[in-house]
């Protein structure tokens, strides 16, 4: 099982991004589905959660501006970023929670690098 996180840049403040993240491979079920970001110096965050069921949850600083969505019959998750600003500035990674024959566990991505500045 493999996550692919893409969509990241460089763009001004005020402006926009849309992140994607495939999930590919042999599995039987991704349940919960989510983005976090980790910034130089900070604790990595929790951006964003979709459950299956499509429940979503945002981290206080992005609510109003973010928005989580899935498409499950691609088996992708997407983060639509608006209002970008400097603070927004990190290594953006997705994660999904994944069903195997053998096991369920969280699967993580490879992180794709946003950047906020003008």
């Amino acid at each position: 099982v493999q996550l692919q996180a893409s969509g990241g840049g460089l763009v001004q403040p005020g402006g926009s991004l849309r992140l994607s993240c495939e999930a590919s491979g042999t599995f039987f079920k991704i349940s919960s589905m989510g983005w976090y970001r980790q910034a130089p110096g900070k604790e990595r965050e929790l951006v964003a959660r979709i459950s299956s069921g499509g429940p979503m949850t945002y981290a206080d600083s992005v609510k109003g501006r973010f928005t989580i969505s899935r498409d499950n019959a691609k088996n992708m998750v997407y983060l639509q970023m608006n209002g970008l600003e400097p603070e927004d500035t990190g290594v953006y990674n997705c994660d999904a929670l994944i069903t195997t024959a053998t096991t369920t566990r969280f699967y993580y991505g490879q992180g794709t690098q946003v950047t906020v500045s003008s």
